[in-house]
């Protein structure tokens, strides 16, 4: 497949499911499914960013997932001490730059240093925007952000029926991205998993049942396909 002569969505969202399925099937730990994924991220970072998209967001850590064991936990701090460090190496050569979105207060001092480093050190690249989603969840970012608009108007006093849907957005982690355009989650599960559940009021679903260490540039091939031939309507008719 190719690329030519294609619409490429400006903003690509993708729920990275299937790591464990993938270590299961390979009959390896599950932290290797993890690992096996962080690489498929590293090459997917290049892979979107040479496609032309612009905006290239990805589910890495979930509210819940502090629910899995704590030896699983512990592995994915790991790998994420040990892939901050690479990507900032991988977006500093590929002119991207990189933002987190989510509740970092939880994570460990020297974790919230990598973010802060890896998201700093990438602020002046103006290529791809690539955002990781790291201890988000989309009802806890909903919840963050009515706090911040009440305080706002708490000290401001401002009427609260001036509130309309563009200030709620701009209250959001998001609220300098464009909502996404084409969804794509992995491992053929049918569920958004509170992934950005506001900005995905209009976007296109694409699901395969890829598993994500597996997934590759054919297969982000054939979701901008199935992509192009959706259409969009945003609730009107054409």
């Amino acid at each position: 497949m190719s690329l030519e002569n294609t619409v490429i969505p400006e903003h690509v969202a993708v729920i990275l499911d299937g790591n464990g399925r993938w270590a299961k099937k390979h009959k390896v730990p599950r932290a290797m499914g993890h690992k096996a994924g962080c690489e498929t991220l590293e090459r997917m970072v290049r892979i979107a960013s040479d496609a032309g998209i612009k905006y290239f967001t990805v589910y890495g850590f979930s509210t819940e997932n502090w629910k899995r064991s704590v030896e699983e936990v512990g592995a994915l701090m790991q790998l994420l001490r040990f892939y901050m460090v690479r990507l900032l190496k991988i977006a500093s050569a590929n002119n991207v730059r990189v933002k987190m979105i989510g509740e970092k207060t939880r994570f460990a001092p020297d974790i919230i240093k990598g973010i802060d480093d890896l998201v700093e050190g990438t602020k002046d690249n103006t290529g791809m925007t690539f955002v990781i989603a790291i201890n988000y969840g989309g009802r806890d970012e909903i919840v963050r952000a009515a706090r911040r608009l009440v305080n706002d108007y708490r000290e401001s006093g401002k009427d609260a029926d001036s509130i309309d849907e563009a200030e709620f957005a701009s209250c959001l982690d998001t609220a300098e991205l464009p909502d996404p355009d084409l969804l794509i989650r992995t491992s053929g599960e049918l569920r958004l998993s509170n992934y950005l559940l506001w900005q995905l009021a209009y976007t296109e679903f694409y699901v395969t049942d890829c598993l994500w260490p597996d997934f590759n540039k054919d297969e982000l091939e054939k979701a901008i396909a199935a992509y192009n031939k959706r259409e969009r309507r945003f609730g009107g008719r054409v």
